[in-house]
């Protein structure tokens, strides 16, 4: 599937970046699905700590999520067993998070997880807003308050989207473990670069549930070889320029310092100059 989005030529630092979307835009297909059951449901049973978890009083906001997103499907809830954001989520290819206020901050209290990147929902089901973000350099102190205000203010039938990227060189779309997928790295030669490494971009919405005031986070991720890029070149202009000058705070946590060398081989080949 060929990636929609560029967010690289919007820059590569730290931000917020969200606007709004019309409620038909919520979900942007692009894989079918009975693949995207298929891929969730085997990961599920292969793994089901990775790719799922909830906390204890989260079912009557997930049965407001479910109806949701079953709506926009244009498909009727299934009665059964499983809890209800789970057979949501095997509908749509995008993961999806419940954020509800607990104890006066944001939590996240049940997620379906099938394109994680180098975290798993166990590890984060019940964290709250800053401590999911924690690792983001300077996300307490100059985004967590801004983050807080729109989750408390977002209105029903309000859908807001942002988008953000980074290089790795897999294109799975599931990736629980970062030293595994960082281990290969070194075997990768400069010729073959363009075909082993991904931009891997992540799309991401939030909508207020009117009834129990908590918030659904989705998020799609799509991934694109350098090679294809190669092939548009405003994008690839456009990614180098954001690779070169991207900000040393983004560099440092996307490990982008990891992928220079062969980047640049990319770049070096594909650009005149």
């Amino acid at each position: 599937m060929s990636c929609p989005h560029a967010p690289y030529l919007d820059g590569a630092d730290f931000g917020i970046g969200l606007r709004p979307i019309e409620p038909s835009a919520w979900f942007e297909g692009g894989e079918a699905a009975e693949a995207a059951e298929r891929r969730k449901a085997a990961l599920l049973e292969a793994t089901p700590g990775r790719v799922w978890a909830e906390r204890e009083g989260s079912r009557p906001a997930q049965v407001e999520a479910a109806g949701l997103v079953f709506a926009a499907l244009g498909r009727e809830p299934p009665v059964d067993d499983r809890p209800p954001l789970l057979a949501a989520s095997l509908g749509v290819a995008d993961d999806l998070c419940l954020m509800e206020r607990r104890e006066g901050a944001w939590t996240l209290t049940a997620l379906s997880l099938s394109a994680g990147t180098f975290f798993t929902a166990e590890e984060v089901v019940g964290k709250s807003l800053d401590a999911l973000h924690a690792p983001v350099p300077g996300f307490g102190d100059r985004l967590l308050a801004r983050v807080v205000r729109i989750f408390d203010s977002v209105a029903p039938g309000v859908l807001l989207e942002r988008r953000n990227w980074t290089v790795l060189n897999s294109a799975d779309l599931h990736l629980p473990d970062a030293a595994r997928v960082r281990a290969d790295i070194a075997a990768i030669a400069h010729e073959q670069a363009a075909e082993h490494l991904f931009l891997r971009v992540e799309r991401q919405t939030i909508r207020r549930l009117p009834r129990s005031g908590a918030v659904l986070f989705t998020i799609r991720v799509w991934t694109q070889s350098l090679a294809e890029l190669v092939q548009d070149p405003d994008r690839l202009s456009g990614f180098a320029q954001a690779w070169r000058g991207a900000a040393a705070p983004f560099r440092a946590y996307k490990r982008l310092e990891l992928y220079d060398d062969l980047v640049e081989a990319v770049l070096r080949r594909a650009l005149p100059g």
